[in-house]
């Protein structure tokens, strides 16, 4: 008789002793079309400072791994595609300043813009144009013969110094519907019934989506990502093959590369509701160890009662690994959960925000070079404004600067059946002094020992949170969310 499998993932989860005011040591900033990047402290001062290549100015986004190392975009020259958010080079840069990793996304064919993710396993995600052909647009089922640039997402593994596998990839193209020509491609007799895939004759242009800002979650293994000419924000399935993110099955979801959740703006797909989202940036998940974890958040540029800058946080309505929805209707919740409003002048483009442990909120009006972190109770409890445009600003502890220490989980076999276990070890390295604590979602298993075994009787989630001197050190396992499958 064939045993039942079970599907645990293990995820790492760390934590601090919270503070009443601000949150955290250092602030990261990085000007756009700048060659340096900044720390500074949270009395403002410079703390620490990066200093690029004249030729290789900052072209979007910013981000710190462990141990001060910069990841960021590169405003390359002589890129084919054209245009103000567009970059085509990722690079890693070193505490002292030196190019551990140069890497071009840009050909004719395709080219890197606005935003990147590292992940917990050492890839970056990209976003990038492609092109499209008239002829190509208008058998798709688009009203309009012209060249379009919709927008795909890969993961690249770097090699070396400037070299970079693609091991994964997802294409907007792949995931069309049109409701005006039968005979072509990407036909649906109703878009509202259809809300997985993109209408294309929505708001058609040559810059169709306009996406601009992207993260992972690794818990449930999904990108999301925001269109500035959509104004949404969209759900998709990572844990996918490259072949089944181009198609409409497979993957934890069971639906390939489809849309998985979208919110926003429900004209987009012929729903009715109001739109929430004018102009919108910044899509992310609220990670782990944060107050509403998992919801999502989008930066509203001018989505606020008179045109007013905000930070929306929308909670979706997960169903496992998927979104429930009423066929025919919008995706629910019919409006954000929570929004905070910049009383300041709105900035028209661009701007990110960070939600903290502590329930703190970091928040960066890019226009204005404004950087604000509020308290639970929307009190300012810290500010900076610096000069130019600063695209985005993310907190980090000096435990995550310095790469204090970090931890490792692993579990033995990786296949788990009814009735079998397998034994866990979360393993920290660098120094001494961790206590671990075990737990699952759903509840049922604690332990406080670093290498417990475990005997699951249905899909669980096994979480390791670990302290090490009660500083946050914002990692999940080495390598990244340990998935173990179930036996065949």
């Amino acid at each position: 008789m064939r045993k039942a499998g079970f599907l645990l993932t293990l995820i790492l989860i760390v934590h601090t002793a919270v503070s009443a005011q601000s949150y955290g040591d250092y602030t990261l900033y990085s000007p756009k079309n700048n060659s340096k990047a900044y720390l500074v402290n949270l009395s403002g001062a410079t703390y620490h400072t990066w200093t690029m290549a004249s030729n290789k100015p900052t072209g979007y986004s910013t981000y710190l791994l462990p141990g001060g190392i910069l990841l960021r975009t590169v405003a390359r020259s002589g890129n084919y595609f054209t245009g103000g958010p567009i970059c085509g080079e990722v690079q890693k840069v070193d505490w002292n300043g030196t190019v551990i990793w140069d890497y071009v996304y840009s050909t004719t064919e395709y080219c890197t813009h606005h935003d990147i993710c590292p992940m917990p396993n050492g890839n970056v995600l990209l976003i990038a144009y492609e092109t499209r052909t008239p002829s190509q647009v208008s058998a798709a089922g688009c009203s309009q013969s012209i060249t379009m640039w919709p927008d795909k997402i890969v993961e690249i593994e770097p090699v070396g110094t400037n070299g970079g596998n693609v091991v994964w990839e997802w294409h907007s193209w792949d995931h069309l519907s049109q409701s005006l020509y039968p005979a072509k491609a990407n036909y649906v007799s109703s878009i509202v019934m259809h809300p997985e895939l993109l209408n294309i004759n929505y708001k058609t242009q040559k810059d169709w989506l306009h996406v601009n800002g992207l993260d992972y979650n690794p818990i449930l293994d999904q990108i999301t990502f925001s269109s500035h000419a959509m104004n949404e924000i969209y759900v998709i399935d990572h844990s996918t093959t490259t072949a089944e993110a181009a198609s409409h099955s497979g993957g934890n979801s069971g639906k390939g590369g489809d849309l998985l959740y979208r919110w926003g703006n429900p004209e987009a797909y012929q729903a009715a509701g109001s739109a929430n989202f004018n102009v919108v940036h910044d899509a992310h998940w609220i990670p782990q160890g944060c107050p509403n974890a998992n919801n999502l958040v989008g930066f509203n540029n001018m989505g606020g009662a008179g045109g007013k800058t905000c930070v929306d946080i929308i909670a979706p309505p997960y169903d496992g690994y998927n979104y429930s929805g009423t066929p025919g209707q919008a995706y629910a919740p019919s409006t954000y959960s929570q929004r905070v409003t910049y009383s300041g002048t709105p900035t028209s483009n661009e701007g990110n925000s960070q939600q903290l442990p502590n329930g703190n909120m970091l928040i960066n009006i890019s226009f204005s070079g404004y950087m604000y972190e509020i308290d639970p109770n929307q009190n300012v409890v810290w500010s900076k404004t610096i000069s130019g445009i600063n695209t985005s600003a993310f907190r980090y502890t000096d435990c995550y600067v310095n790469s204090i220490g970090y931890a490792d989980a692993t579990a033995s076999p990786e296949f788990v059946c009814e009735g079998g276990s397998t034994q866990l070890n979360a393993e920290g390295i660098g120094g001494s002094n961790y206590i671990y604590s075990w737990t699952s979602s759903p509840a049922g298993f604690t332990s406080s020992l670093k290498n417990p075994s475990v005997s699951p009787s249905a899909t669980t989630t096994l979480l390791c949170h670990y302290y090490k001197w009660n500083l946050y050190c914002n990692r999940f396992c080495k390598g990244g969310s340990c998935s173990l499958s179930c036996c065949p």
